[in-house]
């Protein structure tokens, strides 16, 4: 059981003072973020591609390369990387550098991207918003798997057997499919080979265990190994020292920033009804001392199937110095707690 985090590096304004983060400020505290959460040994650690005001991380690449020098074990990926709006041999490049500095701890999530700012940014047309996905993951993983590449498609230019360069430190430069939760997605995963991270930021988790059931029958439909893949879940959480301190901290900006995002797309304002929900024990919000933290982890990995859990902290912008003692209560409580338990169960 990999355990990890993931910030899509927010600066929205604070909540009380209305005071902004600056980009450059929060990027170097990511960077501090993702140090830390090396130091308290978890295992992998995401930063996710926007372009629009109240997200300072346009581009993950530099800032996982800027935390590898300064890192030892901790694996880095993108989470995700909006691959449909881009190019799937820049991006390979990026990250096969951050492989090299990292010396192996690279990894990419590709995704379609629920945020659509990056497609008019680009270029692109929404109305192709899914041929554009598969004809550049196509062209991503002919370039992992092959140093020459000859490849034609819709919407990029052609390649004729041209070198991309540099190559991974890795053999092969792990490349995960991130789902919002559409079959259509998880099935694609399966019949590629690729391992699949599920967004489970609402409802209850237990409604994705169909689709992980679904994931598991296309791998073993295309003749793949499934012990050799993994299945992760990304979702909101913190962690404190005691579960009233841990709402009381995260609700207010997970309130302000889930209400924005609820305004542009339609949904009613999000309340501490809504909240409460969540962090129920079926819930999907992982909010609580380090103890509630571990049981509902555990639980995810014994009826879900979840091989990697990535706890996305903060939700909107908290202080730097809350988000710090969540990572390291994470890492030196929580984790310890589930690896013991999912070890003991695994031997039973």
């Amino acid at each position: 059981m990999e355990l990890g985090i993931s910030t899509f590096v927010e600066t929205t304004p604070h909540v009380g003072t209305e005071k902004v983060t600056s980009h450059a400020q929060r990027i170097r505290e990511v960077v501090e973020e993702i140090e830390l959460a090396d130091q308290v040994g978890l295992d992998v650690f995401g930063v996710g591609e926007h372009h629009r005001e109240d997200y300072a991380a346009s581009s993950p690449a530099p800032i996982l390369a800027a935390a590898a020098t300064r890192t030892e074990r901790i694996r880095l990926t993108s989470a995700v990387t909006v691959l449909s709006s881009a190019d799937p041999v820049r991006v390979f490049q990026d990250f096969a550098t951050v492989d090299a500095v990292s010396n192996g701890r690279a990894e990419i999530m590709a995704g379609r991207g629920s945020f659509i700012e990056s497609f008019p940014l680009f270029g692109y047309d929404l109305n192709d918003y899914d041929e554009l996905f598969e004809e550049k993951l196509d062209l991503l993983l002919k370039i992992r798997d092959s140093e020459k590449v000859s490849w034609s498609g819709n919407h990029r230019a052609s390649i004729n057997n041209l070198g991309i360069y540099p190559r991974p430190h890795q053999e092969k430069l792990p490349v995960w499919i991130g789902s919002g939760g559409n079959s259509e997605s998880v099935v694609r995963a399966g019949l590629l080979g690729l391992p699949l991270v599920l967004a489970i930021i609402g409802g209850s988790p237990s409604n994705f265990k169909p689709l992980v059931d679904l994931y598991k029958k296309a791998v073993a439909h295309a003749g793949h190994d499934f012990s050799k893949l993994a299945v992760a879940s990304h979702s909101h959480g913190f962690v404190a020292e005691t579960t009233e301190t841990a709402v009381e901290k995260f609700y207010p900006s997970t309130a302000q920033a889930m209400t924005k995002l609820g305004k542009e797309r339609g949904w009613p304002p999000y309340t501490r009804e809504t909240f409460d929900a969540a962090r129920s024990f079926e819930g999907a919000l992982y909010v609580g001392d380090s103890d509630t933290v571990a049981e509902k982890i555990i639980n995810l990995r014994k009826n879900i199937g979840i091989t990697r859990f990535m706890l996305h902290v903060p939700v909107g912008s908290m202080p730097h110095e809350d988000v710090l003692r969540a990572i390291e209560l994470y890492g030196k409580e929580v984790a310890p707690k589930v690896r013991a338990e999912i070890a003991k169960w695994e031997e039973n």
